[in-house]
């Protein structure tokens, strides 16, 4: 070690206080949308409305694609002009 340490650029802090998990902006429809998927029943499909999305079509489900893959879920989706529909795949399909 030299005996002038430099001074650091960025303050420092216990990593016990650094947040662990990323908030990105469609986590609160991506939770919803998995909330809602684990209560389907066998057969049916979640019908979100787009309007409702809060963000583009693409990045909402870019964002439950990677939710669903950390998640360890099989789901597939398609859109229409109004809807985003979400449905779980069985192991069959």
């Amino acid at each position: 070690m030299s005996p002038n340490p430099i001074a650091a650029h960025f303050r420092t802090l216990d990593l016990g206080d650094v947040p662990h998990s990323r908030a990105g902006k469609n986590k609160k429809i991506v939770s919803m949308i998995l909330g809602d998927l684990g209560k389907l029943k066998d057969g049916a499909a979640l019908r979100v409305p787009l309007a409702d999305l809060g963000n583009t079509k693409e990045n909402v489900r870019s964002a439950l694609n990677r939710a669903t893959r950390n998640a360890k879920l099989n789901v597939a989706t398609a859109t229409d002009e109004k809807f985003l529909y979400v449905w779980n795949v069985s192991k069959a399909q």
